[in-house]
């Protein structure tokens, strides 16, 4: 199918099962293409409701009016935003609060409304939807390669319901199949496929699933979940003889599909670049948005469902959650204590205030300074913190640099956030002599572990292009260096503490990929790079 055709037949799916498919991602940033589509939404469905990312549960299914029930003097709710046979749009989807997602989830779970348009407005490939809400809309549309002169002209055709759509025997076994084959672990989807494959069938004018229907389906609810693609064809059946058909069974016969032309059909809906970052593994290594470690607190950040308070805890009392938590109670309260005068709150209906906020992340560059290449690499680690620091802002980043020679390793420059103390402790860099490794992990786990009291976020960036040499103790042993860098790259790892190796070798050093995997730890092999280079690395490999 066209990206025009794809977009017209979900819209059509849609309209036949809008509950059973839950929903359509529409990821595209706002333009002329996105009103489009849309306007083909509010064709499609005329009755809609938009809805708020960052809306509280309340909101969106209705909850205690706390004003008109103080006024009243006696219980009043107020409804939620969610309508029964609306069609509810989601605004700036990918920011969508955690426990809002998982409450959509658990409505689209029993079915209750549907469907929802989660528009997805993300800048870059790390910034989509929560999966536990994206796993339970079917369909998904990116608008990325579509132009508004393909549009032009494009109207939608009739629809129709998905009653009375037969399905062959073998069609679900398939779509299983070919689902693990794409690494697509969620048994949704196979759900979500054959519903679709009905839908698609009716809205043909067909009473029984074809192939087009299959092909379709894999194409709409497959290709945006697939998160590998398979090389090699599944083996074929053993050619054992097979009994003669019964003549009574003719209109249930199976309908089997060559595997080859369901995958052929994901890849035309995916770009180039995506298969390319399927291949490598790229789309499973994602780190997200890049930010530290989430806190709670009461103090800052962004305001989080009360919960229950300890009287005399110096916690800070949500005073409209405890009237909510309280009003219900009043009627019987009043009985018990006639004589009380205005609310009666008790322990139990204390809330207390809760935020959410980021911890700052500390980025640790732990540079080989041994060798003749000491020089060029400590340069180019230097050019990099200084682009790091230069967005240290408005990423949360701090960043520190320590440099291993001889026979140990030295703090070049604290953690700081200050390029201009950056610029003037990188002005003199030591470099030569051996290579103790070890030792280098050895001072950043200090200072990682050091950092987290602080409450920041660490992580440790190595930097080298070579195995090491020298031991903990100082002896020149290359066994024992080894076995020293690995003990150490596991203790990061118990720890949690997050790593990024850099080989900076002219070839990749099987060696570093070992200890790579010892720290839990992308491994990146960039002979020759510059500063620049290095920097977008560290960016694109930590998410930030």
């Amino acid at each position: 199918m066209t990206p025009v055709a794809r977009i017209l037949t979900a819209l059509q799916l849609l309209k036949a099962d809008p509950v059973g498919l839950g929903g359509l991602v529409l990821r595209a940033r706002s333009g002329p293409v996105r009103d489009t589509v849309l306007g083909w939404v509010r064709e499609t469905f005329p009755k809609q409701v938009r809805l708020s990312g960052q809306m509280s549960v309340e909101d969106l299914e209705g909850g205690l009016d706390l004003a008109a029930t103080l006024g009243a003097g006696v219980l009043v709710r107020h409804r939620g935003m969610l309508q029964e046979g609306a069609c509810h749009v989601i605004p700036m989807a990918e920011r969508v609060a955690p426990q809002l997602a998982a409450t959509l989830a658990a409505m689209l779970d029993r079915g209750s409304f549907g469907p929802f348009v989660a528009l997805d407005e993300g800048a870059d490939a790390e910034e989509v939807l929560p999966l536990v809400l994206s796993d339970r809309l079917a369909l998904h549309l990116d608008l990325s390669e579509v132009a508004l002169k393909d549009l032009a002209g494009m109207r939608l055709p009739e629809l129709a319901n998905i009653r009375n759509v037969d399905i062959p025997g073998d069609v679900p076994e398939q779509l299983v199949l070919l689902a693990s084959q794409l690494g697509i672990s969620s048994l949704r989807a196979p759900s979500f496929a054959l519903r679709a494959a009905k839908a698609h069938a009716a809205v043909m004018g067909r009473d029984r699933v074809c192939s087009d229907d299959v092909v379709a389906a894999v194409e709409l609810v497959y290709a945006h979940r697939a998160t590998q693609v398979p090389q090699d064809a599944p083996p074929a059946k053993d050619n054992a003889p097979e009994a003669p058909p019964d003549p009574g069974e003719s209109q249930q016969q199976d309908l089997t599909l060559p595997d080859e032309l369901m995958i052929e059909a994901i890849k035309a809906a995916l770009p180039p670049d995506i298969l390319a970052k399927l291949r490598s593994g790229a789309a499973r290594n994602a780190k997200g948005s890049g930010s530290g470690k989430r806190k709670t607190g009461n103090r800052r950040g962004r305001p989080l469902p009360p919960t229950g308070a300890r009287a005399r805890s110096g916690q800070r009392i949500d005073l409209m959650a405890t009237l909510r938590a309280a009003i219900p109670w009043q009627t019987l309260r009043k009985q018990q204590e006639p004589d009380r005068r205005g609310a009666i709150v008790r322990a139990d209906d204390l809330r207390a205030k809760r935020y959410q906020e980021l911890s700052d992340r500390l980025l640790i560059f732990t540079v080989d300074a041994s060798g003749s290449a000491a020089l060029a690499r400590l340069g180019e680690a230097k050019g990099a913190v200084e682009l790091l620091l230069a967005d240290a802002y408005a990423r949360r980043d701090h960043v520190a640099l320590i440099a291993f020679r001889g026979a140990g390793a030295e703090v070049l420059l604290p953690p700081t956030r200050s390029l201009v103390q950056t610029k003037r402790r990188l002005a003199d860099l030591p470099g030569g002599g051996g290579t103790p490794t070890a030792s280098g992990l050895v001072t950043a786990l200090e200072m990682a572990r050091s950092a987290e009291r602080k409450g920041l976020t660490p992580t440790v960036i190595l930097l080298t292009d070579g195995r090491s040499n020298i031991a903990l103790d100082g002896t020149a042993d290359r066994n024992q260096a080894a076995q020293d860098a690995a003990d150490v790259a596991r203790q990061l790892s118990a720890c949690g503490i997050e790593g990024l190796v850099i080989d900076t070798g002219t070839r990749p050093e099987r060696a570093l990929a070992t200890l790579a995997k010892e720290m839990a730890a992308p491994y990146l092999a960039l002979p020759r790079a510059d500063a620049k280079k290095l920097s977008a690395a560290v960016t694109d490999s930590l998410g930030g």
